[in-house]
């Protein structure tokens, strides 16, 4: 009996163990994904830094011009077959004038950095007769390139860095064009010998009075543009030849105008005078009484009255003054009970401005009676 319960007990005891077995939790599946296997590190070699530029980034690179059948046609310009004596090197952003070739009339290189000219690239150019160097940074011009170009017709110069006239200029010049740069001196003997100059473009710089001395003008014998406005002169420039037909002085501190500055000067007949400071006390009574003279421009100044003009006069300007009145048998060039029945006595002016003034419309019929040739009057 004993021995019947004992085999009963082991095979329960069997039993228990296989369902403690079968029971134990199974180890859950990762839901990661295993790391991946890294890479050793390697370094890589240090890449050394690009240096600085040189030259300041404003000016960008310059531009090559198209392939040429010329050899010596310089790689930053163009030369047209068309055109064989004609050198294109504008708008090329080139910092330094090429070598220029032999057979160039006609040299353009506007609108680039050029910051100085130098002999060099003018050694072989001997025939040159224009020159374009318009709108660069040039603060300097060997006067030896001069020497190397003695045929030299046109120089245009305006818009760059300027301080002084150029020295050594060719006898030869025509037209001198200098608007727009910084000269504050005109060296003794700048223009001496150029005979042949018809236009002296000075606009816009920083010349004063005494920067103009009577002498500085004397050998421009043919001269009949002559352009100093936007300056700084208190005073009309003396000596200036008689050979001039156009005198511009806008923009400048001048108050007033020998009585007799205008004489000798017989072909005069242009003068501008505009955003000066003129008074009626700074103008003789006659000193406009000029018979050459066909446009007067006063306008933009601190006149109170009207001053006298000759009879050949054609446009006047007078805007912007402080004009309160306009008597015109007193400005009339004629005696109003004159016998004007030959037109070619009649007053020419044909163009007055008086806008700006202390005036009012109607016009004054004395100034319509006398000057019958007035097309155009703005009030």
């Amino acid at each position: 009996m004993k021995a019947g319960v004992g085999l009963f007990s082991a095979l329960a005891l069997f039993l228990l163990m296989g369902a403690v077995f079968t029971q134990r939790a199974r180890p859950k599946k990762p839901t990661r994904r295993p790391a991946a296997t890294r890479k050793p590190f390697v370094p890589h070699p240090a890449v050394a830094a690009e240096p600085e530029p040189q030259e300041p980034t404003d000016f960008p690179p310059p531009i090559l011009g198209p392939p040429s059948i010329f050899p010596d046609c310089p790689r930053e310009c163009t030369c047209s077959p068309s055109y064989p004596n004609a050198l294109y090197c504008e708008n090329r952003n080139i910092r330094a004038i090429p070598v220029i070739p032999s057979r160039t009339h006609y040299l353009y290189l506007q609108n680039n950095y050029i910051s100085e000219v130098t002999a060099e690239s003018f050694v072989n150019a001997t025939e040159i007769r224009w020159v374009n160097l318009a709108n660069n940074r040039i603060h300097r011009i060997d006067k030896k390139v001069f020497e190397k170009i003695p045929a030299l017709l046109y120089l245009y110069v305006q818009r760059n860095h300027l301080k002084e006239v150029p020295s050594g200029l060719p006898a030869s010049l025509e037209q001198l064009r200098l608007s727009r740069n910084r000269i504050s001196k005109i060296p003794a003997g700048a223009f001496n010998k150029m005979g042949n100059l018809t236009l002296l473009d000075l606009y816009h710089n920083q010349l004063s009075d005494s920067d103009l001395e009577k002498n500085t003008f004397k050998d421009l014998k043919s001269l009949m543009q002559l352009n100093l406005a936007h300056n700084v002169l208190k005073k009309m420039p003396a000596g200036v030849p008689n050979s001039l037909i156009q005198l511009f002085l806008d923009r400048n501190r001048i108050d007033g105008v020998p009585k007799d500055y205008f004489k000798g000067l017989a072909h005069l007949a242009f003068v501008r005078l505009n955003y000066n400071q003129l008074t009626d006390k700074g103008l003789p009574k006659y000193v406009f009484n000029i018979t050459t003279l066909l446009d007067l421009q006063l306008a933009h100044n601190q006149i109170t009255s009207v001053p006298l003009f000759n009879g050949h006069l054609e446009h006047l300007h007078l805007n912007h003054n402080a004009i309160e009145s306009i008597n015109g048998t007193q400005i009339c060039p004629y005696s109003l009970q004159a016998d004007l029945s030959d037109l070619s006595l009649v007053p020419k002016l044909r163009y007055l401005r008086l806008d700006g003034n202390h005036l009012s419309p109607p016009i004054p019929l004395d100034v319509i009676m006398c000057f019958r040739h007035l097309n155009s009057i703005v009030i």
